[in-house]
């Protein structure tokens, strides 16, 4: 049976939240150290910044942002007047500016820079699919450039407009489209708004005893549609799959009609439009609604910590688990540099805490184990009471046959409290001077390792060719019988040229991905950050294909032009 999901009245202004302009999250949050002993000191170790002597930089100052005019004819900012009412269109520097870049550290050091090079002309908020459709039909009858928006977390280039683009660019944003209209209580299948976020979403589920189980670094300020347009993965990919698995149907507005996918569970039609869609970045419509796979909300649900020796054994842990019959919600190990910096943001132990963690200290090195090559490894479980207790046990097995030993559940429990707060480290780091930033990749389990002293030796050279201290470290997360995510994260200290040396240490990651035999990227999508090894990862014969796609689909190229393939 079908049953509709609780309904609000869509708002008449454009009430949209937004993160702020000039960082990740909303005003008032962000990452402190004071209470975390190890932390400053790590930092020192690792990139050489002294946070007792660092200057903070002050707050960006909005009013000293030199923001190109709209070049939006008036009559067209009229007609979407129109369409939306006259509050949902808007031309004002700060919508504008807002809707420029997506959160990645290029991003935010050109906004803090001020640095904008070309803006979206025009920023409407359509209430509904009808809307969406009577914008798209107007604005590519005007010849407009339109790119849909989300959330705005995107760190892949995947939202600014080209530089040199002459036509009147429209940032569709879809933040009014944020509601689960039903559920499919038979089939656990649920129709959702693509302008949903991650923390909406869940609620609404939640609401009625559903999950979609999709949680990306990005959740709290990330939209369902942005996920589907991006391939996104979430941190519990191993259960509920990554979002091109949950995707189940699609509406997407393009050109005088709208592209319907239809639910069905499979389907032999040709070649997959459901996943020509997913990944699409804007260029081939916008999409409107998603119909994805539900679950219930499990009767429990646990995250567990563990160590290992050192990487070689927890990745080797990690796919005896895939290749198993166990079927956790999280599989997740940190090499030794992760686990160093995971450790260094601790709060203070005492009292019993820090006596059990002295103990353990203590029993590792009885054990021979060299304190900084042990790795941290976080695995979920959900389900059933008896149905966790029995995958545990068979967990714990295939980790103590590979010299792994349990913690318990309170590392894990913090970690899943703290899971969404990453970002803020990065805009904490850049208020002192200092690059922090995520590359990922994935690969057959056969060539892990590889990848792994490929790109920590990648990064090295390229520190080293910048002149300064730098730190790189990962973890694995998102398993698959066949191999798995690697995930790293590289800092270093800015010199007198940010943009060139990010580049620098950026470009030597990417190309160590593909050299060594991973993917440009696993999750976060191509833009034009990836887009420049995107031939030596699916072939130039893969992007001709591609580029086609997106010609006969848009010829006018009036759909987020030059993303992922020009």
């Amino acid at each position: 049976m079908t049953e509709p999901a609780r309904r609000t009245e869509a708002p008449r202004t454009a009430e949209v939240a937004h993160m702020k302009w000039w960082g990740w999250g909303v005003e008032g949050v962000g990452f402190h150290h004071e209470d975390k002993p190890a932390f400053a000191p790590f930092v020192h170790r690792a990139v050489g910044l002294d946070l007792r002597a660092a200057a903070r930089t002050e707050r960006p100052d909005f009013s000293r942002v030199d923001v190109p005019a709209s070049t939006a004819p008036e009559e067209f900012v009229a007609a979407l007047r129109g369409i939306v009412e006259p509050g949902n269109a808007v031309v004002d520097d700060l919508d504008r500016v807002v809707h420029t870049y997506g959160k990645s550290l290029r991003d935010l050091v050109r906004l803090r820079a001020g640095e904008i090079a070309r803006c979206p002309d025009v920023v409407v908020y359509p209430a509904d699919e009808a809307q969406v459709r009577d914008v798209v039909d107007a604005a590519v009858a005007a010849d407009a450039v339109i790119i849909p928006f989300g959330g705005g977390s995107n760190i892949a280039g995947s939202l600014e407009p080209h530089p040199d683009e002459p036509r009147v660019v429209v940032s569709l944003d879809l933040g009014r489209l944020r509601r689960v209209l039903e559920i499919d209580t038979d089939s656990g299948l649920a129709r959702i708004q693509a302008g949903t976020l991650g923390p909406d979403l869940e609620e609404q589920l939640n609401r009625h005893g559903w999950t979609m189980g999709h949680f990306p670094d990005s959740f709290t300020h990330s939209s369902l549609g942005g996920w589907v347009a991006t391939r996104s993965s979430g941190m519990q990919s191993d259960k509920y799959g990554d979002i091109a698995d949950i995707v189940k149907g699609l509406r997407v507005v393009r050109p005088g009609g709208v592209l319907v996918i239809r639910p069905v569970p499979s389907a032999s039609t040709g070649p997959s439009v459901r996943e020509m869609v997913v990944g699409s970045e804007g260029r081939l419509g916008v999409i409107t609604e998603i119909t994805v796979q539900v679950h219930r909300i499990p009767e429990r649900r646990a995250i567990h910590a563990y160590f290992f020796k050192d990487f070689d054994h927890g990745l080797a842990a990690m796919r005896e688990i895939a290749e198993s019959d166990v079927s956790p919600s999280v599989t997740r190990v940190s090499d030794a540099h992760e686990t160093g910096f995971s450790l260094a943001t601790g709060k203070e132990s005492k009292g019993v805490r820090k006596a059990a963690q002295a103990a353990l200290t203590a029993y590792l090195k009885r054990r021979g184990w060299k304190l900084d090559e042990m790795c941290l490894s976080f695995i979920g479980f959900e389900g059933g009471e008896a149905h966790v207790k029995l995958q545990k046990s068979h967990i714990d097995r295939i980790v103590r046959k590979h010299q792994g030993i349990g913690v318990g559940k309170g590392p894990g429990a913090l970690y899943d409290r703290k899971k969404f707060d990453t970002p803020y480290i990065r805009d904490f780091l850049l208020d002192r001077g200092a690059a922090g930033d995520v590359s990922e990749t994935a690969g057959p389990w056969s060539k892990l390792r590889d990848i792994h002293a490929a790109v920590h030796a990648a990064a090295d050279r390229a520190y080293e060719e910048i002149g300064c201290r730098g730190w790189t470290m990962s973890h694995l997360s998102h398993s698959y019988r066949s191999g798995a995510c690697l995930y790293f994260t590289f800092a270093f200290v800015f010199g007198d040229d940010p943009l060139g040396e990010y580049d620098t240490v950026k470009r030597a990651i990417q190309q160590a991905f593909v050299d060594a035999g991973g993917t440009v990227s696993h999750h976060h999508g191509v833009g034009l950050e990836h887009a420049p090894w995107l031939a030596e990862d699916i072939s130039a014969q893969g992007v001709a294909v591609m580029a086609g796609l997106f010609e006969a689909a848009d010829p006018g190229g009036n759909f987020n032009p030059r993303k992922i393939v020009v």
